[in-house]
């Protein structure tokens, strides 16, 4: 029999997760592209300030912007505020524009999948880069997403079916997202520093609203403008690990196991016959410069702000980053459990994502999972679990993420819900959406990662 609580916890608890979703409002807002742009980029007399580089505009015959991922409309709006709209260039986003800035070419690209357009936006950049000379300037805007936005196989063999096949697989195999890019890297002639290579001799530089961890700028949209610090033989090993591709081994009645990649994808694997991507000692690099002037930490300084403010003891812990979300969860739960030994009102912060190897089909994100799964373990605590994706976004459902609490199991139980079935389904949007505690708040325009908040008092 469940127990009941006084009114005073009731409360509490609702207290607490407006808290939660508060810190994650809050924290949206302040890491907002638009003041990041204020902040690192001006332009004043024809000399654009991009961090510390200052780039004379009437010194080159053409300045050509090309802006990728979620965040392209924002970021190309963003520079505009500071330079006024006198650059020309192309436009790939999966998010649908409210306008279009005159002088660019849009194109919407897919997301997490690549579809038509994406390949239609790859070969524009590509044509409009090899007709730079090195009387040329080329701005690229670069956020999240740009991988499935802009995309063209390496392999004229690779279709565009095939190409969909194997982004499905990589996303849903449980590797991470630094592996899924090593490999994307490698099968594509677009990313891994390729886009630099067709822009050469042109001088280049790269604005950042990153997605990735702080230590691996070359993984936002799987690096297309920098050096690539992955190899081919990183991309075989990735394959190996997640069983990709066809191991070689037989067993008695059986034949050859069986891999997950398209064929062309998978010959390509059993040929070793991927090509290297540009070095940091290629010629495409001696005139590129890269700026990251967001990322995840700046979401993080926002909560931790907030939370600090709300009267919280705060703690950032990333060290979950890219694990199972199983695990990620069974680590800040202890975590938070610990601290709430020590101190009164506790807030534990942790940025990056978790992986999810899903299985079935249903309707959710990493996010959803995570919070859904820790409702299982905070059964009855006062304790308030929020996880949200900073683009407003969590896998192939309508919401950013989720709140969870100690009364999500009861709650869900009252409406004939069952939690576990809804987790072993890879099913949270419905258990949330009925509880009211799924968080919608529509694309932002902006791609940081997620941020996940632990409370408790």
């Amino acid at each position: 029999m469940g127990t009941r609580d006084n009114p005073g916890k009731i409360q509490q608890r609702n207290s607490m997760k407006e808290i939660a979703r508060h810190i994650f409002d809050h924290a949206i807002r302040e890491s907002s592209i638009s003041r990041a742009f204020a902040r690192h980029v001006h332009c004043e007399r024809g000399v654009l300030r991009i961090c510390e580089d200052l780039y004379d505009l009437n010194s080159f015959n053409r300045v050509f912007v090309v802006s990728i991922g979620k965040a392209a409309h924002s970021m190309l709006t963003a520079l505009h505020e500071q330079t006024g709209e006198r650059f020309e260039g192309i436009v790939a986003s999966s998010v649908t524009p409210e306008f279009h800035v005159r002088g660019f070419r849009y194109f919407q690209g897919g997301h997490p999948l690549p579809n038509e357009e994406s390949i239609r936006a790859a070969d524009a950049i590509l044509k409009s880069l090899n007709a730079q000379t090195e009387a040329s300037l080329v701005i690229y805007l670069i956020s999240g997403g740009g991988s499935a936005a802009v995309e063209k196989p390496i392999d004229d063999e690779i279709s565009l079916d095939d190409l969909i096949e194997t982004y499905r697989v990589l996303v849903h195999s449980g590797a991470s997202i630094s592996e899924i890019n090593t490999v994307r890297k490698h099968l594509s002639s677009v990313k891994g520093g390729r886009l630099a290579q067709a822009a050469y001799p042109a001088r280049q530089v790269s604005i950042m609203i990153s997605d990735v961890p702080d230590n691996t700028p070359d993984a936002l949209a799987s690096g297309p403008t920098m050096p690539d610090s992955t190899t081919v033989a990183n991309s075989y090993a990735i394959a190996k690990k997640h069983s990709l591709i066809p191991i070689s081994e037989k067993r008695e009645g059986q034949g050859i196991l069986g891999g997950q990649f398209p064929t062309p994808v998978r010959e390509i694997f059993e040929r070793h016959a991927l090509e290297e991507t540009p070095k940091s000692d290629d010629p495409a690099f001696v005139h590129a410069r890269w700026w990251t002037i967001l990322s995840n930490s700046a979401l993080l300084q926002a909560a931790q702000t907030e939370a600090e403010r709300q009267g919280f003891a705060v703690v950032i812990d990333n060290s979950c980053d890219d694990w199972d979300y199983v695990k990620a969860a069974g680590y800040l739960l202890e975590k938070l459990r610990e601290l709430r030994r020590i101190h009164e009102r506790v807030c534990l912060l942790s940025g990056g994502e978790v992986t999810v190897h899903v299985e079935h089909a249903g309707t959710g994100g990493r996010n959803q999972q995570f919070a859904l799964y820790c409702a299982g373990k905070i059964r009855g605590e006062n304790i308030c679990v929020l996880s949200a994706g900073s683009d407003g976004i969590d896998g192939n459902s309508t919401a950013a993420g989720a709140i969870a609490d100690g009364t999500t199991l009861e709650r869900a139980k009252a409406r004939g819900l069952d939690v576990t079935a809804h987790v072993s389904g890879f099913n949270a949007y419905p258990i949330f959406e009925a509880l009211g505690d799924a968080i919608v708040t529509g694309p932002t325009g902006n791609n940081l990662r997620d941020l996940r908040i632990l409370l408790s008092y």
